[in-house]
């Protein structure tokens, strides 16, 4: 296998994107900040729209919705071998054992990093994303650079991130959808048998979950 889309991934992404049909997948303007800050004001002057609310929205996203919800069900996948075998066989109902679910994450497939493979996630046609347990997608994500050359050069965007995985193992690359996304389950980190499923979620990140970077123990976490 090589370190591009292996043949059924690639007959996914194609057959998976034929939802879009006339949606428009547009170029990100570079004046989007503003575009959105004049269209939030314009709402909140007309009265539709409450500021409060929307920054609580907001919040939620980032920091509630956002990548802890992921890190619970990755940390929860480590301590309990049965759960994980269900989340990798059905990962949307598994997910929603622990009550996540909906919005932009209603079908999700969850990916197993091993010492022998490395999944990569990336929307190759927009955005889509598992906001459901990852939040608000991160800007690189939804870029046009990010979406063409992950596919391509999956290697050469990971060293990037700063992850250089040796020669034998495998790069798959996943293609979400707005039917289907994806969630990596990243490798357990060595030497953190002692620590608890909350101390475990706290190692998480998203960058992890989405596959550009792996979960590490901090020294200081580590038992002499």
């Amino acid at each position: 296998m090589n370190d591009h889309q292996p043949a059924h991934h690639h007959a996914e992404h194609h057959g998976a994107h034929d939802h879009h049909g006339g949606h428009e997948h547009q170029a990100v303007p570079s004046d989007l900040a503003l575009r959105v800050k004049a269209l939030e004001s314009l709402l909140v002057d007309k009265g539709l729209v409450d500021p409060a609310g929307l920054d609580a929205l907001v919040d939620m996203y980032e920091h509630k919705i956002g990548p802890r919800n992921g890190a619970r069900v990755v940390a929860r996948a480590w301590v309990d071998s049965a759960y994980k075998k269900r989340l990798l066989t059905d990962g949307t109902a598994a997910i929603a054992e622990l009550g996540y679910g909906g919005t932009q994450g209603e079908h999700m497939r969850v990916v197993e990093n091993t010492p022998a493979v490395h999944n990569l996630i990336v929307c190759t046609l927009c955005s889509c994303y598992p906001w459901s347990v990852l939040g608000l997608p991160p800007v690189w994500y939804k870029s046009a650079a990010y979406r063409s050359r992950a596919v391509i050069d999956p290697r050469g965007v990971l060293r990037e991130f700063g992850l250089e995985l040796a020669d034998n193992v495998e790069v798959r690359v996943w293609d979400s959808t707005a039917e289907l996304r994806y969630l990596v389950l990243p490798e357990r980190p060595a030497h953190s048998e002692h620590l608890s499923e909350d101390e475990l979620a706290a190692l998480v990140t998203r960058d992890a979950m989405v596959g550009v970077a792996t979960v590490t123990i901090p020294p200081a976490a580590v038992q002499s």
